[in-house]
């Protein structure tokens, strides 16, 4: 994040980027944003990423722990390698720079999160719970 920050002091794009670190209720914050930003250098399952798609946010992030599993790299977001700060800041800007790319992965973000609903991941559980409960 340090680097990021740096960046964006670089650029002068801090009026127009917003750094909000820990957040309790992250809906409104999600809501209000075109790109969700996840610099992980360790992330086990990739929660943050799924609740930014679920709000139709398009994720730029690392391919750290289990991220690669819940990003699709080319249609709901980008990922990068850890500390690659420069890639994963063009990535973010060829998304944002064009409304069709933005809009394309706004919707890759919202259709890879309905694969993780409660209501599609539970039965494929019960599904393999039954198989070995045999």
């Amino acid at each position: 994040r340090p680097k990021a920050e740096e960046l964006c002091r670089e650029l002068h794009l801090c009026d127009e980027i917003r750094f909000v670190g820990k957040q309790v209720e992250m809906e409104d914050v999600l809501a209000i944003g075109d790109l969700f930003l996840l610099t992980s250098e360790y992330e086990s399952f990739g929660l943050a990423a799924l609740e930014a798609m679920a709000a139709e946010v398009p994720v730029v992030s690392t391919n750290a722990g289990g991220l690669p599993e819940i990003i699709i790299d080319g249609d709901c977001g980008y990922m990068g390698n850890v500390g690659d700060v420069a890639d994963m800041s063009q990535k973010a800007i060829s998304i944002l720079k064009d409304d069709e790319t933005l809009k394309k992965f706004k919707a890759g973000a919202m259709k890879q999160a309905e694969r993780f609903d409660i209501h599609n991941i539970v039965p494929q559980y019960e599904k393999l719970y039954a198989c070995y409960a045999k």
